[in-house]
């Protein structure tokens, strides 16, 4: 059934064709396969032009191929009713795969928080075994744990600070159901992260007070939340009571505190138009910052 002769890529690699069936996702990658309209344009390119860019893959002990980087590829050509698809076939242990398979698809333009989260926790527990390795280094980093955490490491690499980073890996503790509400922004990054300190057994209590209180938790509520969670009195009716205590959030700014930022002529009115769009701007700053 196959195979065309290899071809050579740039990076002196050979690129060989390899039947769709004979390729197979990376076990539990964290990385979303979505049929979305980015998927559907992606189809559409293929069936026009084919596959631009080959897969990358290594052999599966059991026959055919593990893809590396390549999954939303192979869905597509699976939907154009592709046959064979373009891949640089690599021999690499678990470790190497792992952290190969994680930098390609940090890559992507768009990418979910839990997936973020998954992502820079495998990355995390691959590197603290570099310590007891002398093969594996950081391709961009180039350096060796030795006197560096796995956690400081990522985050170099992420171009982010490795308080954050934690902040995301938090995440894989939330149940299944919260996290969704968390990739469908239901419930903003910072409140989920207090949320993700509850045992699973109150998560899903309190997925059940944020459905009856009909609003999603405000950082502050979530805190007080997790701090219920640790006094032991995480119960639903607390967490309903949290909920709906909307005085937690209330904030006032007195005029003459606000007052020396603005023009003489400015109305309070204009002044409050002002500060609400800054805070705008503010918040898309910071969730941009977050999802990178």
């Amino acid at each position: 059934m196959l195979k065309k002769k290899p071809e050579t890529a740039a990076q002196g690699e050979q690129i060989q064709q390899v039947p769709v069936a004979e390729l197979h996702p990376f076990k539990d990658h964290p990385f979303k396969v979505m049929d979305d309209e980015a998927m559907l344009k992606t189809v559409e390119s293929m069936a026009r032009f084919g596959v631009l860019n080959p897969l990358i893959v290594r052999p599966r002990a059991e026959g055919g191929y593990e893809i590396i980087s390549g999954h939303r590829r192979q869905h597509a050509a699976r939907l154009a009713g592709t046959k064979t698809l373009p891949v640089i076939v690599r021999q690499l242990d678990d470790d190497q795969a792992i952290l190969q398979m994680v930098e390609s698809n940090l890559q992507r333009e768009t990418i979910r928080p839990s997936e973020r989260a998954f992502a820079y926790k495998m990355k995390m527990e691959v590197l603290k075994h570099q310590g007891a390795r002398t093969d594996l280094t950081l391709s961009q980093v180039g350096q060796k744990l030795r006197g560096v955490t796995s956690r400081d490491l990522v985050a170099q690499e992420a171009g982010d600070n490795a308080r954050n980073i934690q902040r995301y890996i938090r995440l894989t503790h939330l149940i299944p159901e919260l996290l969704e509400l968390v990739d469908q922004k239901k419930i903003s990054f910072n409140p989920a992260v207090e949320l993700s300190y509850l045992t699973a057994d109150e998560q899903r209590d309190f997925l059940q007070a944020m459905e009856d209180s009909k609003h999603p938790p405000s950082l502050s509520q979530a805190q007080r939340i997790k701090r219920l969670s640790r006094a032991g009195e995480c119960s639903y009716d607390a967490m309903l009571d949290a909920m709906k205590n909307t005085q937690l959030d209330q904030l006032t700014l007195k005029n003459e505190a606000i007052r020396k930022y603005f023009p003489r002529s400015y109305t309070p009115r204009q002044m409050e138009e002002t500060i609400l769009k800054l805070l705008e701007q503010w918040h898309k700053r910071r969730q941009r910052s977050q999802e990178r």
